[in-house]
């Protein structure tokens, strides 16, 4: 049966919504906003630029370029897919140590940093598993029991060993996997990116489910649409205001087949391969800028953690952040700290 890909454009609704709201005004004399589209990361990758130094056409789409050439670079280095990244050299060494950039050793450490913390929750080398179900596939099939036991042998990101920039598996077949916190990782790079070298000082970058929000649009804040899960795109739960932001969303609608009645998605469970048994159809996380690697990996820890416990771990660790879940009846829970508006 063929799956769904809910990441491609997932959140082009955030466009939508902001977009309308911060537009200039006609007959000001500014120039208008640019946006380019392109596609890493198996995601389509949406950069507008509102206001920068020197703002005009050209100068945006120049600085809209170069980091579309930043995503390639991570893309090349951190992909598990693409042949001779970093992640491909260590998941074909055989355990083997395998020299990596500092780029990929800095992933890599905040993904056993937060498998420590969430005490093996979210864990970066569940792709054993994950290859079993291939989402990315036009057709899927159920691993057997017999194929998770053996993958699950596997999984255990404190097989990952580092020493110097040298990284290898503690165990040969172990596979690593970064999807639950590259695109976060990059999105904080491209911003530094633009506002460091191109003086951006007001713009959005989308890749997939990973949003930063750079500055506001004329002193005010953005508006960004929250997705209603398993909807056409167009349909929002609500929207929050955020300005020099990180939002990041992810769910079990993003990537999921059914099979024989049964919905299989891509959140899966380190401990057994399977998918999570989660109360959770979707959650958001919002957090300063600078800080979407975090709001990554956190929101696919809440996704398996469920509501209450997810609720309590976000509390305790991080106090600071926002958190808005959409639960199986579609009720919308967050933390006190989050401005929301729920859609009529």
């Amino acid at each position: 049966m063929r799956g769904n890909r809910r990441k491609i454009g997932s959140l082009l609704v955030i466009f939508c919504l902001t977009l309308g709201l911060a537009l200039p005004l006609a007959g000001c004399g500014k120039t208008e906003p640019v946006t380019k589209e392109s596609y890493y990361f198996d995601t389509v990758c949406d950069i507008t630029i509102y206001d920068m130094e020197g703002m005009s056409e050209d100068r945006a789409e120049k600085a809209i370029r170069g980091a579309f050439r930043q995503c390639s670079y991570y893309e090349d280095t951190l992909s598990k897919t693409v042949k001779g990244s970093d992640i491909w050299k260590i998941n074909h060494a055989a355990g083997k140590p395998v020299r990596v950039s500092d780029v990929t050793l800095e992933v890599l450490r905040d993904g056993i940093r937060f498998g420590d913390l969430t005490k093996g929750s979210f864990d970066i080398t569940v792709g054993k598993a994950e290859d079993l179900y291939d989402f990315h596939a036009e057709k899927h099939a159920v691993p057997t029991d017999r194929q998770l036991k053996q993958a699950v042998k596997y999984i255990d990101y404190r097989q990952i060993r580092i020493s110097g920039n040298r990284v290898s598996m503690g165990t040969a077949k172990g596979e690593v996997d970064l999807g639950g916190i590259a695109k976060g990782y990059i999105a904080d790079r491209v911003a530094r990116y633009l506002k460091q070298k191109w003086k951006v000082s007001s713009g959005i970058i989308s890749l997939g489910g990973n949003i930063v929000c750079i500055g506001s649009k004329n002193g005010e804040s953005f508006n960004v649409g929250i997705e209603r899960p398993f909807s056409d795109r167009s349909e929002i739960v609500g929207s929050t205001k955020v300005k020099d932001a990180t939002l990041v969303t992810s769910g079990v609608y993003e990537r999921y087949f059914r099979k024989n009645g049964k919905l299989y998605h891509h959140i899966l469970d380190p401990k057994t391969g399977r998918p999570v048994n989660t109360d959770i159809l979707g959650v958001t996380i919002v957090a300063p800028d600078g800080r979407s690697a975090n709001c990554d990996a956190l929101a696919t820890t809440c996704l398996i953690l469920g509501k209450q416990d997810a609720l309590r771990f976000m509390k305790k660790h991080f106090p600071s952040y926002k958190v808005l879940i959409v639960d199986r009846k579609y009720k919308v829970t967050k933390s006190k700290n989050m401005a929301f508006q729920p859609a009529d």
